[in-house]
């Protein structure tokens, strides 16, 4: 497969832009039950223990924490289902993000900063502020210029490349359940 060029992922921006803001639709469920592994799901369990149910999230750890366990910051990624649509260009590629939750939502900075919180059908989510970021596996999956596109100072800004999130209430969420956010947070 060809990787979109520069101008052709500037081109995608103006859909990415028109994402809706308050109130969107849970695109795709995919669970990582183990490197390199994706299983696509229509309904996924979220725990506030293992993020969502039989994915690899606790096991794998974090070169983030400083004994290597799970980051429990990072339990869940969420990602722009527009973005994915744009960068993977046919949605049998989405899985290959690493993401467990593709969501048509503004996942800027602007409209969920962190401790925002999500409601997905039953569970309820909180946006955290570490930073969710391209990397070498999604320069080989998606190309050097999807990356330099998410990982933009705009790009960061718009959270293109998606956000981390951790559970804050267990439930069951499906493919186009409603995401809404809630509240946000108090400063």
């Amino acid at each position: 497969m060809d990787f979109l060029d520069a101008d052709e992922l500037e081109a995608g921006l103006p859909k990415i832009l028109a994402s809706p803001k308050d109130s969107g639709i849970v695109r795709m469920i995919v669970r990582r039950p183990s490197d390199g592994e994706r299983e696509v799901m229509n309904t996924g369990e979220l725990s506030l223990s293992d993020g969502l149910v039989g994915d690899n999230w606790r096991s794998r750890g974090s070169g983030r924490t400083d004994d290597g366990s799970a980051h429990p910051e990072m339990q869940l990624n969420l990602m722009n289902a527009r973005v994915i649509a744009l960068v993977a260009q046919t949605e049998d590629r989405w899985a290959l993000a690493g993401d467990q939750l593709f969501v048509d939502l503004d996942l800027s900075k602007e409209n969920l900063p962190a401790g925002t919180r999500l409601a997905l059908g039953s569970t309820i989510v909180e946006v955290t502020a570490v930073p969710h970021l391209g990397c070498k596996k999604f320069v080989s999956r998606f190309g050097v210029e999807a990356m330099k596109f998410v990982n933009s100072r705009r790009g960061k800004t718009l959270c293109l490349r998606g956000i981390n999130a951790k559970v804050v209430k267990p439930g069951r969420v499906s493919t186009g359940d409603r995401v809404r956010k809630m509240s946000l947070p108090s400063h």
